[in-house]
């Protein structure tokens, strides 16, 4: 029989990849994940993705929330909030539910934007 184990750490657990790190391939987390080195891959993350300042990332991003505060070549699947802050610099594919940007911040590519909510055209109020 499987021991169930308590997390009492308030939600603090993440992963980070420190400046002058580099990471290629695949990298999968079940919790937040920060970036401030160098990744070209894909990131799949049950939490949030940071991309640091110093941080860029060459690949996919699928995550539930993300900040962007440094660069990213690539492709953003968001499934929930997406926040490009002014020293972001993203170049590529953006679909997200929720999208908030700061002056200053360059993008440079397509953005999607959805609630994830099945729509009937056909469908009619009273």
């Amino acid at each position: 029989m499987a021991k169930e184990v308590t997390n009492n750490t308030g939600g603090a657990l993440y992963n980070a990849l420190t400046t002058g790190s580099k990471i290629i391939g695949t990298i999968i987390a079940d919790s937040d994940f920060r970036i401030d080195g160098t990744v070209e891959g894909d990131v799949d993350c049950k939490g949030k993705v940071v991309i640091g300042q110093q941080g860029f990332m060459k690949g996919t991003i699928h995550c539930i929330n993300a900040e962007i505060l440094g660069s990213l070549d690539g492709k953003l699947d968001i499934t929930e909030t997406l926040a490009i802050r002014e020293t972001a610099n993203i170049t590529g594919e953006i679909k997200t539910k929720i999208l908030i940007v700061e002056p200053n911040a360059v993008i440079n590519g397509t953005c999607s934007m959805t609630n994830n909510k099945t729509r009937n055209k056909n469908t009619t109020t009273d």
